[in-house]
């Protein structure tokens, strides 16, 4: 081996990249108003139907799937969670009754999380709502062209943290 081959342990690591006071100022508005809208949904899910955010997204995604059923892997990926975590929140609800697992045919080791018409009652109870509540909470106080601005934000933060390949560390994958 050679010398050129071995890293150099006198170079310097590049120093921080520190956010400017404009950068800081947004990372800051933005958590505090992701944590506060967060929570406000919690509360308006948990007093209407006595489920938090993530439980209620489970059950849209559910109710948009074809027959109402989704692979629970799919189901991860859609809600962004751990499998870990959807398995603890689908067996809430299948405690509720809102829904129920079954065996995928096609792959004998799969599960598929499928909607119950209890659960479709109670999205349907809750839906208008819950509407209400992000309409208030957010839209509401957008300009049409700021919704349109957030919505390209958002997408592009969140395909940049979607990696693809084999080594890409997304929670569904977890």
């Amino acid at each position: 081996m050679t010398t050129a081959a071995l890293p150099d342990s006198s170079a310097q690591p590049d120093p921080p990249r520190w956010l400017t006071d404009d950068e800081q100022g947004a990372w800051r508005a933005y958590l505090q108003a992701t944590t506060l809208l967060e929570d406000h949904l919690d509360r308006q899910l948990q007093r209407d139907a006595g489920m938090p955010h993530v439980y209620y997204g489970l059950l849209v995604q559910l109710s948009q799937a074809p027959e109402r059923r989704l692979r629970m892997t799919e189901l991860a990926m859609h809600a962004k969670i751990t499998r870990s975590r959807l398995s603890h929140a689908i067996a809430r609800l299948e405690r509720n009754g809102w829904v129920r697992r079954e065996n995928c045919p096609s792959d004998k080791r799969g599960q598929n999380a499928v909607l119950t018409p209890e659960g479709m009652q109670v999205l349907e109870r809750t839906a208008p709502g819950h509407v209400a509540a992000v309409r208030q909470a957010l839209f509401d106080r957008l300009s049409p062209e700021q919704t349109e601005q957030l919505t390209e934000i958002m997408r592009l933060i969140a395909q940049g943290l979607q990696p693809e390949g084999a080594n890409a560390d997304l929670p569904w994958l977890r």
